[in-house]
């Protein structure tokens, strides 16, 4: 999301341009967007951008199988800049690491990001959101299932839920729910 602080930034800055990267933590960086001219016009919420060279970017079904163009589907990413898988987290490389069935390559693989998008008629990706309760604070990745599982160990504690709060612009915090036994 372009915030007006942005916009206001960069209507101070004339001839330069605004570049979105975007890249998981599993990856280098996969596609590329570049916003120039008029901050004014800008999109209040641009694209990820089209594939850097040596990436491909998948918009995939539940069964894995590329959506059409427009259809929301789970982004998934192939090539050179895909890492191998975490280390001494067998279970979780396999199941987020996956066979790349579009390669010639039978030792291919592509990453199952969890990143929800649909392809765009000019070639660039757009986010959507997760597929999962996985959010992000201050550049940090956070599993809130996993927040409610450790919660929910306490003996007092029958239920837990936690979610990312932005009581003010810009300042996300994680906030518990529980409810006692």
């Amino acid at each position: 999301r372009l915030s007006p602080e942005i916009r206001q930034l960069f209507a101070g800055l004339p001839g330069c341009g605004l570049h979105n990267h975007y890249a998981p933590t599993e990856t280098h960086v996969v596609t590329a967007l570049t916003l120039a001219g008029d901050s004014g016009k800008w999109p209040v919420l641009p694209t990820i951008g089209a594939p850097i060279a040596n990436t491909q970017i998948y918009v995939l079904d539940e069964r894995r199988e590329p959506v059409p163009l427009g259809v929301v589907g789970e982004i998934y990413i192939a090539g050179a800049n895909v890492a191998r898988g975490y280390l001494r987290q067998a279970e979780l490389t396999h199941s987020r690491f996956v066979p790349d069935p579009f390669s010639s390559d039978s030792s291919a693989r592509m990453y199952k990001t969890g990143d929800i998008g649909r392809w765009r008629t000019d070639g660039t990706v757009e986010y959507l959101g997760r597929n999962d309760d996985q959010v992000k604070i201050r550049g940090y990745r956070i599993e809130l299932g996993e927040i409610e599982a450790q919660l929910a160990l306490h003996a007092q504690v029958k239920e837990a839920a936690v979610v990312a709060r932005e009581d003010t612009r810009g300042d996300k915090r994680l906030v518990a729910y529980i409810t006692v036994h």
